[in-house]
């Protein structure tokens, strides 16, 4: 399946394409970007979203390593989602590039994934551990998530970037962890509120029975939206 795809860098993604086997018009995936450093919990982040959300809605997972699929083995290994809705992507760059800059691996891999399944309510794209400049294309995605986690102190929203100043949901990750390395969380909620004003923050704990819950329903929450632009269409 081929589609004249958007420009790769801001352009403002489309509802649906003309799937090219039948000449139809055809409803795409919401696609969801989960971004963060290396080890702040993306792929932990990835697999129970799955787990969350696997029984109610159609989804498909991209994953992107540099020169591994270990993420994607990862998501197997632990039965997240069948075989066949995960892909794995091996940029061979930073990984930034194949997020915001080159997005045709990714793109490609979507398309795949949505020829192969049929249609989809939801792809989520993993990308490989970057730093708080990562974003991605709104070409590529219809919104991010970006993962940061305590570990690294409570100085790391107050450092800013593009991945927690500008993303549409800034995760705070291992919030457990905050007594053990001296994390003050009213001082990173204060710091995060300054960097991203109204946009939202979560505090969570992937490693609690409910860690998920929060970020689950921020998820169908934007799914609902995509689904009633298409009825009011």
């Amino acid at each position: 399946m081929h589609r004249d795809h958007v420009d790769p860098h801001d352009a403002p993604a489309h509802h649906g394409y003309t799937d090219h086997r039948t000449g139809h018009p055809r409803r795409r995936a919401l696609r969801i970007g989960l971004g963060g450093p290396v080890g702040s919990g993306k792929t932990a982040t990835v697999a129970a979203l799955c787990r969350a959300l696997r029984d109610e809605l159609a989804l498909g997972v991209v994953t992107n390593d540099i020169y591994t699929t270990e993420d994607a083995e990862f998501l197997l290994r632990h039965a997240v989602l069948p075989p066949e809705r995960i892909i794995a992507v091996e940029t061979g760059c930073c990984p930034h590039t194949a997020i915001r800059d080159d997005i045709s691996a990714n793109l490609e891999a979507v398309e795949e994934l949505e020829e192969a399944l049929g249609p989809l309510d939801l792809i989520l794209v993993e990308s490989g551990g970057d730093n708080l400049t990562a974003t991605f294309s709104r070409g590529l995605v219809d919104h991010q998530i970006f993962v940061i986690d305590v570990s690294g102190g409570d100085k790391i929203p107050r450092k800013g970037g593009p991945g927690v100043s500008t993303s549409d949901l800034l995760v705070v990750n291992k919030t457990d962890l905050a007594p053990l390395v001296g994390a003050d969380l009213d001082v990173m909620a204060r710091d995060a509120a300054a960097q991203r004003g109204d946009l939202p923050t979560l505090f969570t704990s992937l490693a609690a029975p409910d860690g998920i819950r929060p970020i689950a329903a921020w998820v169908r929450a934007r799914l609902d939206a995509w689904t009633a632009v298409d009825q009011l269409a």
